[in-house]
């Protein structure tokens, strides 16, 4: 992979004269302008036309200087915010003008330095800190450098000699023969960071951003240590032997035997090698990185970000390609970004897709927002409904051929069916999924029929969906798919093509497997129709073939939208229905409560109705008939809407007695209602029964009445004195004994009423022991009463001068007052008006 550009910067052509002792001992860069310091003395000040092109360079000599006779230039370092050039030479560190490479005589040498690091500032923008390490006194002194002077500001004692320097404002990291440290020389504290055994031409700790330090660490590893000892990136294993490193980020370049290795800071791995013969050291800058040679200066320009994720994608490492472009967000625009890192996570998600890893795929595919007509447009015979569509995917060198591959591998290929069936579903409801709803919704569809799977497509097809009609319906036609093809016509809006498909089915008894019953299903969707129109079209069609599921369309209502019928609108069109008319009277009576007395009355009339004709035709089916007579029964015990006398009238002739009975009741007829069930009915229980209904609500007096009436009826006749007994001993408590003993022949014996008798004298005996109990306890809670009154009266109460009346709040002056219960006192004459009130 490459990632950086080499380009000669600078060359020393050899003079040709005599032996050529120049070589380059440093470099120094600031935007266009370059200084060398050479093994000589000498500091050469150049300027390069273009910093950051690949093209060849212009270089021009801005200007040169000589230090001395002798002696190599350790160190340059520009300081532009006072046009300085610090270079060490000779031991000393000496300031010259950066531009003229004059010397600047308001500043003196600084003796006995090693090596040096500026700092600079960021509070005062009129100086920088000079950090000078002295090998020989083990110190590194700290200067504070202004335009015309310096001082120094500190002195800071190391434990060893210094052998590297690097810093980042007030930490400095120090190596040394055998350990490399931290040290904070304004809280004066030390933190070791580990031993190493290199030699001093290996030993490396340099700079990087952000508080960050780069350092050659044991076992041929590149530790990032930030100046608070902790590290943010993993160490990067380069090979022995390296003399320099440089940080550009996200790569480090590892300078080892005339080659530079390129490492990745993100995930470790060797990216890009560059041969560069008699190397010596490296420059980073924010632009680029320059190799120091020994007759020759080398820049290292980075590839553009885009061409190496590029680059990347085309070998198909989008792994890399991703995290790089994450890592990287930050150096693009915002717009570049999100351009290209869609396009880096779609061809991630075809290079997995084709890879057959499905699931990493379709997360990509969602995350690149990629157009699902590019994936639909991958398979064969999958139609794309859009006339102004053109796949722009990018190819792959993984691709394969799902036409062949549907062909040869089918088992394979229906993963890959799998795949556009969950990717399709999950991206239907998002934004990217609305945009072209048509045609993933065909696409479903197509993909369900075609594979057989029934209870999704007729899932799809029932909810609210795109599908084009067009290309749809004949497909469902030519599967033969009619009841789905109804549900279709119903998502689409198409109620009566809907419906007049499903009659369809039910008329020709059509082969369809796609439901277990059409005409149910016929009949749910009229109830939750909204067109009257077409319920009115198909209603006499569902009842002539069931007339309760019919009534459901008008008594089923699932949806609040669902259009509403006038009852008598409903009773008209159900004329020749009896069963549904009965039922929709109960749905009217029994569930919408209606106080109608004319629904009552025809609900009744319908009931009798029915039961005549039932028993007219002689009718086998007995519960049935039984079933019908409790309902009109139960109506007549609990309705007061209906026509009492209308229907006396109706059922006169016949041999419903009971029905009589009640009616007779309603109209206050109690003898002539019992007389019905006794002397008619011949049911004694059903006797019975009506005199505890009718009596249920009533006094003690009225019951008593009624039952007295039963047994008068039962004397009546000399064929009931069993009856008239059984009916006394069974319900003692409900009768009058001295109305009793008045209606009892004098024939009867004593012992057969006795046990009537005992249970109505212990009946009697028990209700005089509860009144004089409820008396007795009447009498206790107005003793408590007036015990708590004597109490309340006979207690003294001590008066102050300080007490007031509660009700006007003036103070209490007499001796009489008046005491509530609760304690608070009260002039007599506020208690008045407060009664009065």
């Amino acid at each position: 992979m490459k990632v950086f550009t080499p380009v000669l910067v600078f060359q020393k052509i050899p003079s040709g004269k005599g032996r050529d002792k120049f070589s380059i001992q440093c470099l120094e860069c600031f935007g266009k302008n370059l200084y060398i310091g050479t093994k000589e003395g000498v500091i050469e000040y150049l300027t390069v036309n273009n910093t950051s092109g690949e093209e060849s360079l212009s270089v021009r000599e801005v200007g040169k200087r000589q230090m001395g006779r002798s002696g190599a230039i350790s160190q340059l370092t520009a300081v532009p915010v006072l046009n300085h050039l610090l270079v060490l030479w000779d031991g000393s560190v000496t300031v010259i003008n950066m531009f003229s490479l004059e010397l600047i005589p308001a500043l003196k040498k600084i003796q006995n330095v090693s090596f040096f690091h500026v700092s600079e500032s960021a509070f005062q923008t009129d100086s920088v800190e000079l950090i000078a390490a002295s090998t020989k006194r083990k110190t590194v002194s700290v200067y504070k450098v202004c335009v015309d002077r310096w001082e120094c500001v500190k002195q800071v004692a190391l434990p060893q000699e210094p052998v590297v320097l690097a810093a980042h404002g007030t930490c400095l990291c120090v190596a040394t023969c055998d350990r490399y440290f931290l040290h904070d020389y304004q809280s004066q504290t030390t933190l070791d960071l580990f031993p190493h055994n290199l030699g001093k031409q290996n030993i490396i700790a340099n700079k990087c951003e952000k508080g960050e330090f780069i350092l050659n660490g044991p076992g041929c590893l590149g530790m990032f240590v930030m100046k608070n000892g902790t590290s943010q990136h993993p160490p990067v294993q380069w090979p022995d032997g390296v003399v320099d490193a440089a940080v550009h980020f996200p790569y480090v370049l590892a300078l080892q035997n005339q080659t530079i290795h390129i490492y990745s800071i993100l995930d470790q791995q060797l990216k890009q090698t560059v041969p560069l013969q008699s190397a010596k050291s490296l420059i980073s800058t924010e632009e680029c990185v320059f190799v120091v040679a020994d007759k020759e200066i080398h820049r290292l320009s980075p590839v553009p970000l885009e061409d190496q994720i590029q680059e990347l994608v085309k070998s198909q490492r989008v792994d890399e390609a991703l995290t790089l472009l994450e890592r990287l967000q930050d150096l693009l625009p915002k717009d570049s970004y999100k351009d290209l890192h869609k396009n880096v996570v779609c061809t991630s998600g075809l290079i997995k897709f084709y890879r057959e890893a499905f699931v990493e795929a379709k997360e990509l595919f969602i995350k690149g927002e990629l157009d699902p007509r590019e994936v639909i447009s991958l398979y064969p015979a999958m139609p794309v409904m859009s006339e102004d569509f053109t796949p722009q995917t990018t190819a792959v060198s993984n691709a394969k051929d799902l036409w062949t591959l549907s062909r040869e591998d089918w088992p394979t290929f229906q993963q890959y069916l799998s795949f556009l069936d969950d990717f399709l579903r999950e991206v239907r409801p998002t934004e990217q999924g609305q945009m072209c709803s048509q045609d993933i919704d065909s696409a479903l569809f197509k993909l369900y029929l075609e594979q057989g799977e029934h209870e999704k497509l007729d899932q799809l097809v029932s909810s609210q969906n795109n599908c084009n009609l067009q290309t749809c319906v004949p497909d469902l036609e030519e599967h033969k798919r009619f009841f789905t093809l109804g549900l279709l016509y119903q998502s689409q809006g198409q109620h009566f093509n809907a419906i007049q498909t499903w009659v369809k089915i039910v008329e020709e008894q059509i082969e369809d497997t796609s439901h277990i019953s059409v005409f149910k299903h016929i009949v749910n969707t009229l109830s939750n129709l909204e067109h009257k129109p077409i319920i009115w079209k198909f209603v006499d069609w569902v009842l002539q073939r069931d007339q309760e599921a019919g009534v459901l369309i008008f008594t089923k209502v699932h949806t609040s939208s669902h259009v509403t019928f006038a009852p008598e609108e409903v009773l008209t069109i159900l004329t020749n229905y009896p069963v549904a008319i009965t039922l929709y009277l109960e749905y009217l009576v029994n569930e919408l409560h209606s106080k109608e007395e004319k629904y009552h009355t025809m609900l009744i009339t319908s009931y009798v109705k029915r039961i005549l004709q039932s028993i007219e035709d002689d009718c086998n089916n007995e519960t049935s008939k039984q079933e019908m007579r409790h309902k009109l029964q139960q109506l007549l015990w609990q309705s007061s809407f209906y026509n009492a006398d209308a229907i006396y009238d109706q059922i006169t002739p016949s041999l419903l007695n009971v029905e009589r009975a009640i009616l007779l009741g309603k109209s206050g007829k109690h003898r002539k209602a019992l007389q019905v069930l006794v002397n008619e009915e011949k049911d004694q229980h059903a006797a019975e029964n009506y005199c505890w209904r009718t009596s249920a609500g009533q006094d003690r007096k009225f019951t008593q009445g009624i039952f007295l009436t039963l047994l008068q009826i039962y004397l009546a006749s000399s064929h009931h004195v069993t009856t008239a007994v059984d009916l006394l001993n069974k319900n003692a408590a409900s009768f009058d004994l001295a109305s009793v003993l008045r209606v009892l022949p004098d024939s009867w014996s004593l012992q057969l009423v006795l046990r009537f008798l005992c249970e109505s004298l212990r009946g009697t005996v028990h209700d005089k022991r509860m009144r004089g109990l409820e008396m007795s306890l009447a009498k206790v809670e107005t003793l408590r009463h007036k015990h708590v009154w004597m109490e309340a009266t006979h207690e003294k109460i001590r008066v102050d001068r300080g007490f007031v009346c509660h009700s006007c709040q003036k103070r209490l002056t007499g001796p009489e007052f008046l005491r509530r219960p609760t304690g608070e006192l009260t002039h007599i004459s506020c208690h008045g008006g407060e009664s009065g009130h």
